[in-house]
């Protein structure tokens, strides 16, 4: 069995061993090592990334009993060296203590037991044993959660029996047989677990909830710790900072700036609404004019939004009752019209669009005195228009 040098010293990034051997699974091109510090898969911690003497390490997972390097080429030589990015190991490290010290300020201080973690690329996920998170609650758990932190605690994994492991009050049941990986935050946290820590809750730097959601009958709280806070705070500081270019308010005041502001683009937007159907009853009007007592008005329109056509088509049948309404929108590589008549004319409309949509390779269909359709623009538009008039 592979040696796990990230068990003896988590800190240790660069070792140098003997291949094993090389394969390939579903997975692809995999080492195997005699010892390794790569981190593989497990217990709701990401795996870590690096080289194998300078090829690339994308996966490591922890298959069948052995630990598997997944490796962009086949390596040379028998023996490696190894370099772990430590950049991802400790931010890795932050996270996982991070999660166990926020789980056991709400285990023991609001007993809400964490019943499921995820530690992601962005930030880190726990469902909570709650139906809600009051925002007094949430303060005073990272409040909690902090002053742990500041106090620089000690963290301490220990190999021990299940029996041994049963003397401490562990936060949850253990599910394994044999010898435990206990993770001891002394006076915090007693939880079995086979991640990666640093040596002392300070390390963790900080915690930072973001907020919670539903999530079945739990919640699910997200938050970020040690670096990602800082990151965290340096991408909403550049939000803040490209909305205040645009709020010439004070900072506590953008919120209510941005709320009227919101409010009032509504205002118009209605009004704009309200401006365009007027516009689009009047052009109805016209259109309706232009027919001189025909009882087929037709139209044909550039780049005209089916929207658009549809209330043309609906306004102009109420005002020529008796009356065939044609109208058709040329765009780039479509052709879309509308097909209606007014109530005192018995005709059905989906009859005439079977037999005009052949030439445009068109699809359509609606009501018998109102039928909407397109296809491709095959044909000019002012041809198609007139088809339909003949099929009429």
């Amino acid at each position: 069995m592979t040696t796990k040098l990230f068990y003896e010293d988590p800190y240790r990034t660069q070792f140098e061993t003997t291949v094993l051997k090389q394969e390939e699974d579903k997975q692809g091109l995999y080492a195997v090592l005699q010892e390794t510090a790569f981190y593989p898969t497990g217990g709701g911690q990401p795996h870590d990334t690096g080289t194998l003497s300078g090829v690339k390490v994308t996966d490591v997972e922890e298959v069948d009993g052995e630990i598997r390097h997944y490796i962009e080429e086949p390596l040379q030589g028998d023996t490696v060296e190894g370099s772990v990015d430590w950049e991802r190991r400790f931010d890795h490290m932050q996270q996982h203590s991070g999660q166990h010290i926020v789980s056991a300020v709400f285990h023991d201080t609001f007993n809400l037991p964490t019943t499921s973690f995820h530690l992601g690329k962005e930030t880190v996920t726990i469902d909570l044993d709650a139906e809600e998170l009051s925002d007094e609650v949430l303060q005073q758990a990272e409040d909690k959660v902090q002053e742990i932190i500041m106090k620089g605690l000690p963290i301490e994994p220990e190999w021990m029996s299940v029996e041994k492991a049963g003397d401490y009050p562990l936060r949850k049941p253990l599910s394994v047989e044999g010898d435990v990986r206990l993770v001891i935050i002394p006076e915090v946290d007693y939880s079995g677990c086979g991640g990666t820590h640093p040596a002392s809750t300070s390390e963790v730097l900080a915690v930072k909830f973001l907020g919670w959601t539903k999530n079945k009958k739990q919640v699910r709280l997200e938050f970020v710790c040690g670096h990602r806070v800082l990151k965290e705070l340096g991408a909403k500081h550049q939000v803040l900072g490209d909305v205040k270019r645009l709020v010439s308010r004070p900072e506590p005041e953008v919120a209510d700036e941005i709320e009227q502001l919101l409010t009032a683009g509504k205002e118009k937007e209605k009004r704009i609404r309200d401006l365009e159907e007027k516009l689009l009853t009047y052009e109805a009007r016209e259109l309706a004019a232009e027919a001189l007592g025909g009882q087929v008005i037709q139209h044909v329109f550039e780049n005209r939004p089916m929207k658009d056509l549809q209330a043309l088509g609906k306004a102009i049948v109420e005002q020529k009752r008796d009356s065939y309404v044609i109208l058709v929108s040329e765009q780039d590589e479509q052709l879309q019209f509308i097909l209606a008549h007014g109530q005192e004319l018995d005709r059905n409309m989906n009859e005439v669009a079977k037999e005009v949509m052949p030439l445009i390779d068109g699809k359509g269909g609606g009501k018998p005195d109102f039928v909407q359709g397109g296809g491709r623009n095959v044909i000019d538009a002012v041809t198609f228009a007139d088809h339909v008039k003949n099929a009429l």
